[in-house]
């Protein structure tokens, strides 16, 4: 007797049950949305393909298939990126966990796993190293799920995770991560910039601040990182009195935190956000790539 197939409302349903999950996974693995998505449809093209009988657990299922994608596609990134123009940012992505994530400390991982500073460490990892920290840090994945996701011995997963984990605990940078601190911050340090007080810049720029621009070559924006206050504040007084007028201003939430949107006719020009420490601002990051303002345009 010939196998009824699975109807395809139930088939779309367990997939999409699943979605945000992917998306996540993917884009902490390849910092940019659209690859992100690229990484989810073909998951979603092999998963309407394949013979579903024996799957057992979906999510599990799912994740591998997306997992060993984005592995595959970020080794393909990380040759392109070594020619791009300048420093290298992830691509900034609108976030809201507050459906997902009620729970506080849980939102704070999720927050911490998705921030620029935390993105770029893991920049440095390798595609399987990456892999491993996303799917355990992140998402809380046994080492027996991961070790079956990757094609790796439970042992090797272990071992990769602890060498992610020492490696992104060297590289990160502590921040302060309460959200409402964080954007009074924000808010007072734009002030100031947009006033052309250089003292009172100076005094909400810690020392060794740093200010790391992105534009990949296609428009104006540091192409090397900007360090000390002093640099630091002479170069945001000048780009704030030269700021085009036509500028629309919105915060947004990006990122897992407060970020000022720059709007030239309702689409983003400039992405800005700060992370702090004690008060003061540790690190500026400034996105003008408009490959990478580009999908943000349509979720704002």
């Amino acid at each position: 007797m010939a196998r009824t197939a699975r109807p395809a409302p139930a088939l779309t349903d367990v997939f999409e049950e699943h979605r945000p999950t992917l998306l996540g996974v993917a884009y902490r693995m390849l910092g940019r949305a659209a690859d992100a998505e690229d990484v989810v449809q073909e998951a979603w093209l092999r998963w309407a393909a394949d013979d579903r009988a024996a799957v057992r657990e979906p999510r599990a299922y799912l994740v591998r298939i997306a997992t060993r994608l984005a592995v595959d596609r970020l080794r393909q990134a990380q040759a392109r990126r070594e020619s791009y123009v300048g420093p290298w940012l992830p691509e900034p992505v609108v976030t809201d966990f507050g459906a997902t994530a009620p729970d506080t400390a849980e939102r704070a991982l999720l927050a911490d796993s998705i921030s620029l500073a935390v993105l770029v460490v893991l920049e440095s990892l390798s595609p399987l190293e990456r892999a491993v920290f996303v799917l355990r840090e992140a998402f809380g994945f046994p080492f027996g799920e991961i070790a079956a996701a990757l094609d790796r011995s439970e042992a090797a997963v272990r071992q990769l995770a602890g060498r992610a984990r020492r490696h992104v605990d060297a590289g990160r940078p502590r921040y302060d991560v309460d959200p409402v601190e964080r954007r009074d911050l924000t808010e007072r340090f734009l002030s100031a910039a947009a006033g052309g007080d250089l003292g009172e810049l100076l005094a909400l720029l810690a020392p060794d601040v740093r200010l790391v621009g992105d534009s990949g070559g296609k428009s104006k924006a540091p192409l090397r990182v900007i360090e000390t206050a002093d640099k630091v504040g002479r170069f945001l007084r000048g780009v704030a009195q030269g700021a085009d007028e036509a500028y629309t201003y919105r915060f947004e939430e990006l990122n897992g935190g407060p970020a000022l949107v720059a709007l030239v006719d309702g689409e983003p020009d400039v992405v800005l956000q700060i992370e702090a420490r004690e008060g003061r601002v540790q690190t500026v990051y400034v996105i003008r790539n408009p490959d990478k303002l580009r999908a943000l345009a349509a979720t704002l």
